[in-house]
């Protein structure tokens, strides 16, 4: 008999442990490219693009892997591997002396990214499917909590050097695996186990679903022109705000765990209220407005004060990505709502490469001509043609039985 509250609290403990990796070592990212590379901030804030694109890249052919293999050996074994893969990872990176040691430990991650999808199958296999949205919602707290701790500790351990944020995560990966190994119970039973099928486990698959939704198609030419434009944020703000506003490694910590806290604050007490007021494609053009204004004025931004103030608004923006989401959900059939997501989350990877290669070159070739605001500009540029997409398509969607 599995322990379902066990399992639920081990698997929220995963994600939360590992975003608050992920967090730590955001804010010391440029001073280490810039010190291993012996390159200037330029230099640096396109090599950062090239290593998240790695990791994108590695997870997008890796994920649907990771998926069938789970649902082949069972949940446990596969997110422990997950977990001890990042903690090899962070320590690559922690002692790399070289670019390329930091471009394997990017790519080493990416393969043993995906943690989601085994953590969610936890929540599906131990959870009545009436009670699963409220499960999964669980999940997506745990990483917005983990993004406002990960970074603030990044920040201070910044003081010990760039590496020691790097370490800390480590230990913290490897922590988690071995509390996955003594408290984890296997949630997927013997007889729900299936061979691995390498059909299955592959990019096409995981597309497939999505363009066969053909009236979805303004809707998801939409969401990834705003996955595009709302990837600003994770690629370019440590090298803009280092840029822009000489903030060191303690000081965009600090900035990223603002961000969090206003995120946190929107999703969890304003998106369904948004949307039972304004519909999900109201909300969604309401938060894409938001964003593109937001994106523009932080090409103009000259102070920290601003930095600031500005995200009070586009901590708006954060509403479209859910209101897009249910507007695509209502357009499948129930049985069709797994390989759904999972499309959508194989057309999220494509456009995190695309953006973050897109965005950080826009930023350096900005920051060489003295205007390290180009790469907002672009965003809020993708941001309008998403807009423009959004409201060529009906404004009632219509659902399928």
């Amino acid at each position: 008999m599995v322990n379902e509250k066990r399992a639920v609290m081990m698997v929220f403990a995963a994600v939360l442990i590992d975003t608050i990796g992920f967090g730590i070592v955001i804010p010391v990212l440029p001073a280490l490219i810039m010190r291993v590379g012996h390159v200037d901030l330029e230099a640096a804030t396109r090599i950062a693009g090239y290593l998240v694109a790695v990791f994108a890249l590695t997870q997008f052919f890796a994920g649907p892997v990771l998926g069938n293999l789970a649902d082949r050996f069972g949940r446990r074994p596969v997110l422990m591997f997950s977990m001890l893969a990042f903690a090899a990872n962070y320590a690559l990176m922690a002692l790399a002396d070289s670019l390329l040691w930091l471009f394997v430990g990017r790519a080493l991650a990416g393969v043993a990214g995906a943690v989601y999808a085994p953590a969610n199958a936890v929540i599906a296999d131990v959870t009545p499917p009436a009670e699963r949205a409220r499960r999964f919602g669980l999940m997506s707290a745990a990483f917005g909590v983990g993004f406002v701790i990960g970074p603030a500790i990044g920040g201070l351990l910044a003081g010990l050097g760039p590496r020691a944020p790097f370490i800390a995560a480590a230990v913290i990966a490897g922590a988690n695996a071995l509390t996955m190994l003594v408290l984890l119970p296997e949630t997927l039973t013997p007889e729900n186990r299936r061979p691995f099928d390498w059909r299955r486990a592959n990019i096409i698959a995981s597309f497939r679903p999505v363009f066969a939704q053909r009236a979805a198609a303004p809707l998801l030419v939409a969401l990834f022109l705003w996955q595009l434009a709302y990837c600003i944020y994770p690629a370019t703000w440590s090298f803009w705000a280092t840029a822009r506003l000489n903030w060191d490694g303690r000081a965009i910590g600090l900035s990223l765990a603002y961000v969090g806290v206003i995120m946190a604050a929107v999703q969890i007490g304003l998106t369904g209220r948004a949307i039972k007021r304004l519909g999900e494609r109201g909300t969604a053009v309401f938060a894409m407005i938001a964003g593109i204004v937001t994106f523009a004025l932080y090409a103009l931004v000259q102070t920290g004060f601003q930095a600031y103030a500005l995200f009070l608004i586009g901590g708006f923006a954060g509403m479209a990505t859910p209101a897009l989401n249910g507007m695509l959900s209502r357009m499948a059939g129930a049985s069709e709502q797994g390989a759904l997501q999972g499309g959508l989350g194989s057309l999220g990877t494509v456009a995190t490469i695309i953006a973050t290669v897109m965005l950080t070159q826009a930023l350096a070739a900005g920051v060489a001509r003295g205007f390290p605001g180009a790469a907002f500009l672009l965003a809020s540029a993708l941001g309008l043609l998403a807009l423009l997409a959004l409201l060529a398509t009906r404004r009632q969607q219509p659902a399928v039985a």
